[in-house]
């Protein structure tokens, strides 16, 4: 009788294995690797926020994890940094950041069994490539958060704006539209008028030319400038030193390294992406409660979703934002209320924004 009871047990186990379904398999045999873009897990950028995000995950869920370092700037360098992380037995890639589109597209069909969560690469990265199931692909409405930061900035009292990006590619634009959106209307509601000159840099770090337009825009007054764009916020970071002026951060919440650069209280507030909710929400969806399904082949924006601010794919941070009389947090909370609602309504990269509070002056692009 033992010996029978024995061998039902052992059936049992052996069926649930097959019918369990990837879900529960996946909890034990799946493991996440996370590339890093040309920086490092300490750059207090994308690649820090997402790894930090696969951390969380791996501990909370006891799930294998590990990141890859490139040995360089080059889709050839990341291709062999994933094509490592397969080989050692990860079956989720994490890559944070445009420059992975041909990277991904490059290993993707190669290893269909393989699933990859693409950050930040959007539409016109993949161009007429046409994702596989094996790839999901999250992108977020900057617009919202550049808006945010905009309007924030112009009811903390600051009338004269700027707006540094990087290279218009159509992330950096959203931006900016937003955030000339945004600082307009906070300038309609006050009943002033305000200056806000915009230009691109035309690449993704500073140097000396664009320290130099920096320079030009402070000394003739500009006190706050939104530096959108990896690391372009050094030249803007090095000529607001100069002038005691106040910049905005991007992507993630940039106090840490800008104040720690550039002196305590330089960074009013920052535009932020939701790299690490979406990192966590989705390996938690689709490692542990296996829905793989829902997310594969799919080029997904991602934006406002709650009243809760910090709910939010875009957002500006609670902890860091100077906060004051003319924009405190409950005004913050309003906001997103009425951005979330439709009473205000943010158009994206694809029109020109229309002003009626701002002189925008428009300059180009520095390279």
């Amino acid at each position: 009788m033992k010996k029978f009871v024995v061998v039902l047990m052992v059936l049992a186990v052996a069926l649930f294995s097959v019918f369990a379904g990837p879900g529960a398999e996946s909890k034990k045999t799946d493991k996440v690797a996370m590339i890093t873009d040309s920086g490092d897990i300490t750059d207090q950028s994308f690649n820090q926020t997402t790894w930090e995000a696969v951390q969380a995950f791996g501990t909370d869920y006891k799930v294998d994890y590990n990141y890859y370092k490139p040995t360089g700037d080059s889709d050839e360098a990341r291709i062999t940094q994933i094509e490592k992380a397969i080989d050692d037995g990860y079956t989720y890639i994490v890559t944070p950041g445009f420059l992975f589109a041909p990277a991904v597209k490059a290993t993707a069909e190669r290893n269909p069994d393989i699933k990859f969560i693409t950050l930040d690469i959007g539409a016109g990265d993949w161009g007429d490539y046409k994702l596989p199931n094996n790839i999901y692909a999250a992108v977020y409405a900057e617009q919202y958060c550049g808006y945010m930061a905009g309007y924030a900035a112009v009811k903390l009292g600051y009338t004269k704006l700027g707006f540094l990006g990087g290279m218009a590619v159509p992330a950096v634009v959203r931006y900016g539209y937003g955030f000339v959106q945004g600082a307009d209307q906070a300038a309609k509601e006050l009943g002033i008028n305000i200056e806000l000159k915009y230009v691109y840099g035309g690449q993704f770090f500073g140097d000396v030319d664009i320290t130099a337009v920096m320079d030009s825009w402070y000394a003739a007054g500009t006190q706050v400038v939104f530096a959108c764009g990896g690391g372009i916020y050094t030249s803007a970071g090095e000529a607001a030193q100069k002038y005691k002026g106040k910049l905005i951060g991007v992507d993630v919440d940039q106090s840490g390294i800008i104040d720690g650069a550039y002196g305590k209280g330089v960074t009013v507030t920052s535009a932020m992406k939701g790299l690490r909710p979406t990192t966590y929400n989705t390996l938690v969806e689709t490692v542990i409660n296996g829905k793989w399904a829902n997310y594969g082949g799919k080029l997904e924006t991602l934006g406002l979703v709650s009243t809760n601010v910090e709910e939010n794919y875009v957002q500006i941070p609670t902890a860091s934002t100077q906060f004051g009389k003319g924009f405190t947090q409950s005004d913050y909370q309003t906001l997103v209320g009425k951005l979330l609602n439709g009473t205000l309504k943010v158009t994206d990269d694809s029109v020109t924004p229309k002003v009626t509070n701002t002189r925008w002056d428009q300059q180009g692009s520095i390279k």
